[in-house]
């Protein structure tokens, strides 16, 4: 039977709720949401609704208006980069980030933007004061990721939002690893704008996520369109969310990240975070005891999130891949998993390493197994 370990990309499986949500949505509510005003239009326009206040609540956001549907962190982190932005301001980040923030901030830079890279220690931490010592007085934000997709450290989201938010800079959070896993209440750590993906933690299908925008902050819209509202005009409208969403909405998947969500909150965040410790220490642990192999990240297990990272000396990553595919039927993830810096900074540029990510439905016994295939591997000559 398959091991899937590769949760850290896309999650799987889902709940069966989720499935069942998807095709519910694509069955009964296969109409245009809040572009008609026949029934099933209205039906459509109601689960967008409801969608929207669950994710509001379930990040503790009052205003449910200010979450912004999209089709995942990649777009969420280029509206609210490329609507905030101008020539002239500067950015704080870290090399811990995903491509996702690292690209777009790029683009920016060669706009006009100044962006200075935060550097880490050889387990993927970054320390606020390094944080606050970078920003300027030209420092309009500060983007951090909340848990590091390669290493699994989670970052110090609100020792940095405490000073951020006393000296007038705003703070991103890219929660694309930490969404379902960690307790995150935007409002009261202090961040300003939350990107989260629907089909990581929250369980939810590929091709839907969020941003939270926080009151008082207006970003350009990063695309134009029809809204559904004010067609009389051929401006955007002002108000949210319909604002920064233009275009027909992925109803089917948006269906699904609520259906993720209700799951998550059914369950309880802290029974699922425990889950996920269990696994974490018997996949630490089990690692850590093989011959040549190195594993990256935090010691400390309630500083780590889901991702694991490790390295045989003997072995390239994409060598021991292609054997727990090909021959254990395991999938775990290889290379650079999009994070180039964060390599450089843990010392394993440009081999990679090996990702292994469990999920909600992963069991101890596949824990082992898996184990077992790697120290079969990383015995050979």
């Amino acid at each position: 039977m398959s091991i899937y370990l590769d949760n850290s990309a896309t999650s799987f499986p889902k709940p069966e709720s989720v499935y069942l949500a998807v095709d519910h949505a694509l069955r009964d509510c296969g109409a245009n949401p809040g572009r008609g005003g026949h029934r099933m239009s209205l039906d459509a326009a109601r689960l967008v609704y409801e969608a929207r206040e669950t994710v509001a609540r379930f990040f503790g956001v009052s205003d449910a208006s200010r979450i912004i549907f999209t089709s995942g962190a990649t777009e969420s982190i280029n509206l609210g980069l490329f609507g905030l932005l101008q020539p002239g301001d500067h950015v704080v980040t870290t090399v811990m980030e995903h491509n996702s923030v690292l690209r777009p901030l790029r683009a920016l830079q060669d706009r006009g933007v100044a962006v200075t890279r935060v550097g880490a220690d050889k387990q993927g931490r970054v320390t606020a004061d390094d944080l606050i010592a970078a920003c300027t007085s030209q420092t309009r934000l500060v983007v951090l990721t909340h848990c590091s997709n390669v290493t699994g450290t989670v970052q110090p989201v609100e020792q940095i939002a405490n000073w951020t938010r006393r000296h007038g800079i705003l703070l991103m959070v890219d929660a694309a690893q930490s969404a379902g896993l960690l307790t995150i209440d935007a409002p009261a750590m202090g961040i300003d704008l939350l990107v989260v993906p629907g089909h990581k933690g929250l369980l939810g299908p590929t091709g839907i996520g969020c941003l939270y925008v926080r009151e008082g902050i207006e970003l350009q819209p990063l695309i134009y369109g029809g809204t559904g509202t004010q067609s009389e005009s051929d401006r955007a409208p002002q108000q949210m969310p319909e604002r920064l969403e233009s275009g027909t909405p992925n109803t089917s998947g948006i269906a699904g990240l609520k259906a993720g969500i209700d799951w998550l909150q059914t369950t309880g965040l802290e029974t699922v975070r425990h889950h996920e410790r269990e696994l974490l220490e018997v996949l630490v642990q089990g690692l850590k005891a093989l011959p040549d192999v190195i594993v990256y990240g935090p010691d400390n297990l309630a500083d780590h999130g889901g991702a694991v990272s490790f390295a045989s000396q003997r072995h390239d990553p994409s060598q021991i891949g292609f054997l727990l595919d090909h021959e254990h039927d395991i999938m775990v993830r290889i290379g650079l998993h999009c994070a180039p810096e964060a390599h450089r900074a843990i010392g394993t540029w440009p081999q990679g390493t090996i990702r292994v990510s469990p999920g909600h439905f992963t069991t101890i016994d596949q824990i082992e197994t898996f184990l077992h295939a790697v120290s079969g591997i990383v015995a050979r000559r």
